[in-house]
């Protein structure tokens, strides 16, 4: 080979090579093995984006810890251990099914703190319960408070677990909020302690209607605000059914009444492409930009049949969000091949 040919030959493969790193996406699933009920964060302190989620894969949704994955730009994610474990004395309430986490970032002058909230089970209740950990950094170490936050239903609610607990902070007002509920749909403004809810603001606001093919609520509330409206999103029939999928609304308050959105299903399973039952979802958004990211799990296909266990086969995938002109969630195309690198910067000391 000349020198001509060699050189021509290194810059077509420099070329090649640079193309192919430019179109690198993330795939789906984004994470190994079996996990659920995802929740994302941007952290400010870090400037990297970090997972947690119910681990899975154990019969009857029995898992009992909870890990961190993190990646700095939603392609390459990094394993970052256990961050709490109920099978321990770390969680003095609990004794297992750790379900469907939240976070939340605070700064509290030079420093920040981490609000860690998820769903276990309290053996003196014999009921699922909500709890809340706090930590210096998104991977902890974490501290649980010693005792559960949410324990008991609504008044008036006479079904449904304490479960899918979200957290969001309201830009308009500054207060934050916590919602949960499998069979309701619960939400309440927290204490700044971000510790407790004020309990004369404790809402029911399960969305009325629907029908398994559409709207039903069953589960998974999440929360999020854009351009004056406050979004709320919640999961459509059983975890394990290829159905599950993700419908929404919309309101003026944080605290409802919700309006269900005309066309309200913008997530659903892809027979034809091997997805099933993509929903229980969180929204993550590019700070400072109205770039939008839903992440979400869907049933492994190779467990989909019922006597494989599919509810607690499921693995955690991402595509991107958009809306129209008028504020409505276009539907989501759930895809195989992810999303491209993303690249935030950390927040400024």
């Amino acid at each position: 080979m000349n020198r001509i040919a060699a050189l021509f030959l290194s810059v077509l493969v420099a070329l090649t090579l640079s193309a192919k790193s430019s179109k690198r996406m993330s795939g789906n699933p984004i994470l190994p093995e079996f996990h659920a009920d995802p929740e994302i964060l941007f952290s400010q302190q870090t400037g990297r984006f970090y997972i947690y989620s119910t681990t899975d894969g154990a019969p009857g949704w029995g898992g009992y810890y909870f890990t961190a994955f993190s990646s700095p730009d939603l392609v390459s994610w990094q394993h970052e251990g256990i961050i709490l474990d109920l099978a321990t004395n770390q969680v003095p309430w609990a004794t297992g099914n750790a379900w469907a986490p939240c976070i939340i970032e605070k700064r509290q002058g030079e420093s920040w703190k981490y609000y860690f909230y998820y769903s276990g089970h309290d053996p003196k209740t014999n009921r699922k319960a909500i709890g809340v950990a706090m930590a210096n950094n998104p991977t902890g170490p974490f501290t649980d408070l010693g005792f559960p936050i949410i324990n008991q239903r609504p008044e008036g609610v006479n079904g449904g677990q304490q479960i899918d607990v979200d957290v969001f902070h309201d830009p308009v007002s500054g207060k934050d909020y916590l919602y949960w509920g499998n069979g309701y749909m619960a939400g309440a403004e927290l204490k700044p302690n971000m510790t407790a809810i004020v309990e004369n603001t404790l809402t029911v606001l399960t969305p009325n209607g629907g029908s398994l093919r559409d709207y039903a609520y069953r589960e998974a509330p999440y929360v999020f605000f854009r351009n004056g409206l406050y979004y709320f999103l919640w999961s459509v029939d059983d975890t394990g059914s290829p159905n599950y999928h993700v419908a929404y609304g919309t309101s003026r308050s944080p605290l409802g009444p919700i309006e269900v959105a005309k066309d309200p299903v913008i997530l659903i399973q892809r027979p034809e492409k091997g997805i099933f039952g993509p929903a229980h979802n969180s929204i993550l958004q590019i700070p400072e930009r109205d770039e939008w990211y839903i992440v979400y799990h869907r049933i492994n296909a190779q467990y989909i049949d019922k006597a494989s266990g599919p509810g607690f086969h499921r693995q955690v995938c991402i595509d991107k969000m958009f809306f129209n002109a008028d504020g409505t969630i276009k539907p989501i195309e759930p895809t195989h091949e992810g999303v491209a690198p993303v690249k935030v910067k950390k927040a400024k000391k």
